[in-house]
């Protein structure tokens, strides 16, 4: 089965439209992992434009608190995860935002909060959202001691890539655990039906040269009720972290009816 990690910065967004506690990120984040999700995912940038330090480390408790009461009940632990992602080269910096809290650093935040998955990848305060992967030719001296590190750390690592196969080993040379395709250009082309077949190969490719390398495959951005089910049949994909279009789909059935149809499209 393929682990559908929900992403949750879109209620973080929402709430800050406003100077207000609503809605309640972390009461979404529990609806989601209640209704069957495998993780949550947030992506706290320097700007806090979203979700925010403080809210990663409220998640971080609501991971523990859900762990605690079902051991104290004697009843299965899931095994959901949380993964944090960001840039691992973003600095601290002061809040920008009466009663909101500095953002400590990237990589001081995953080393306070050990999440079990952290997603490296390489985006700016001038990018809307995440729009291209690591190139390791280039960035992979900077990537090999913060990938050391997270192995020290006990926290799987996974570098944001496109769909490049020839990347794949110098992931796991510099010492990657998994990789997160980057499936934009993918459903661009599925919602367009423009050389559609072409481009799922690519990625087909890019997930079986990481497989041959010995890394596990993530994958996400704009993947959807549409697009996914297809997706789904990457070779070796093991987890998939949505966000914006599950939030959308929310606003029409509910977070858990989309919570639950999400995972209907990966088992389809």
């Amino acid at each position: 089965m393929i682990a559908l990690s929900v992403n949750v910065n879109k209620i973080a967004l929402l709430r800050n439209s406003r100077d207000t506690a609503i809605p309640d990120v972390m009461a979404f984040a529990r609806i989601c992992l209640d209704e069957g999700a495998e993780g949550i995912t947030v992506h706290p940038r320097p700007d806090q434009r979203h979700i925010r330090a403080d809210d990663c480390r409220r998640l971080a408790s609501v991971f523990d608190d859900i762990r605690q009461s079902r051991s104290a009940e004697n009843a299965p632990i899931p095994l959901f995860e949380f993964n944090l992602e960001g840039n691992p080269f973003a600095g601290a910096r002061p809040s920008e935002r009466d009663g909101v809290s500095a953002y400590p650093g990237f990589m001081e935040l995953i080393r306070e909060l050990t999440p079990e998955q952290c997603t490296l990848v390489p985006d700016g305060d001038d990018q809307l959202t995440s729009d291209h992967g690591f190139d390791l030719e280039r960035d992979g001296d900077r990537l090999t001691p913060i990938l050391a590190e997270l192995r020290q750390l006990g926290v799987r690592s996974s570098l944001f890539m496109d769909p490049d196969p020839h990347q794949m080993q110098l992931a796991k040379d510099i010492g990657a655990d998994r990789i997160e395709l980057y499936t934009e250009s993918y459903a661009k082309a599925f919602e367009t039906g423009h050389n559609v077949d072409d481009v799922f190969e690519r990625f087909a490719d890019s997930a079986e040269a990481a497989v041959a390398a010995g890394l596990g495959v993530n994958a996400g951005h704009d993947l959807n009720l549409a697009n996914l089910p297809r997706f789904s049949s990457i070779p070796g994909l093991m987890e998939v972290s949505i966000g914006h279009a599950l939030t959308v789909d929310a606003l029409h059935m509910g977070m858990s009816a989309a919570v639950r149809a999400y995972r209907a499209a990966l088992a389809s």
